[in-house]
């Protein structure tokens, strides 16, 4: 699934081809992906000027002159397109606007969703509702996750993936941060100290900066809208490397929980 950097290198690539634009159609060219598309969808943003393009946790979001926010969410294999030679068959939603260009949202999986709200009405958006701050905002500090997660048993990998602790945090980047930190991914959020916590801040800062810089990650479908994929994937620590060596010289290791798969060094993190 894409995570926060992939969504932030995605809405980065679609806005010198859709900010201050105006979109002259607005094609759905199915009913749904994982729930249906808005019914108005098309009579909302035909002749919407786009606004301003931003991204709030994993979710993307369009903003018009009309005071709509078109929200995405890319699900497992979502993707933009930018000025396709042909619309293929996963291609769900076209928009092109006044300069002909053209956008297409490619979803073969439709485990992606696309929503339409006032703009003024975001913070009330369900997904939106219980969220945690942004990590890459200064609302996220060791003295927040030291208050946030007090007296938690739970371990602190689950905990930084819970969004109401924290926004727009995934798999990947937590088990990377998490190693740079030196922290088990198993241990309990109550027990960890603030110098610890201030130094894991510190970590999951610089891996989305990295990442974000890097272009996201080569996971599976993720592609940015210019065609490329990202090159992150090539920097990792631990995510995905069950057996080789960590820099440490000890294997790295990997547990699965909920579904979810946990890389990690014994060696390194306690």
């Amino acid at each position: 699934m894409p995570e926060l950097p992939e969504v932030e290198t995605t809405v980065a690539g679609l806005r010198p081809v859709l900010e201050g634009r105006k979109l002259r159609l607005v094609e759905p060219r199915r009913a749904d992906l994982r729930r249906p598309f808005p019914v108005d969808l098309r009579q909302r943003m035909t002749g919407a000027r786009v606004t301003r393009l931003w991204r709030r946790a994993k979710y993307g979001l369009i903003e018009t002159d009309r005071g709509d926010s078109m929200i995405f969410h890319l699900g497992m294999s979502g993707r933009w397109r930018i000025d396709p030679e042909t619309i293929e068959k996963h291609d769900h939603l076209v928009l092109e606007t006044e300069e002909d260009r053209t956008l297409v949202l490619n979803d073969p999986r439709r485990f992606g969703s696309l929503d339409l709200i006032r703009t003024e009405d975001l913070n009330g958006f369900e997904p939106f509702a219980k969220m945690g701050p942004e990590p890459l905002s200064s609302d996220f500090d060791g003295s927040y996750l030291k208050m946030v997660t007090k007296d938690r048993k739970a371990p602190i990998k689950q905990l930084l993936l819970d969004q109401r602790n924290v926004a727009g945090l995934g798999n990947i980047y937590v088990c990377e941060a998490l190693h740079m930190a030196k922290i088990r991914p198993s241990r309990m959020g109550g027990s960890i100290s603030k110098p610890r916590y201030e130094r894991l801040v510190i970590a999951i800062k610089q891996v989305l900066e990295s990442a974000i810089a890097a272009g996201g990650s080569s996971l599976r479908d993720f592609v940015q809208p210019d065609g490329d994929l990202g090159y992150f994937s090539k920097e990792w620590l631990v995510y995905g490397r069950e057996g080789e060596a960590c820099h440490c010289g000890a294997l790295v290791l990997r547990q699965v929980d909920s579904g979810r798969s946990t890389f990690y060094c014994r060696k390194c993190q306690s």
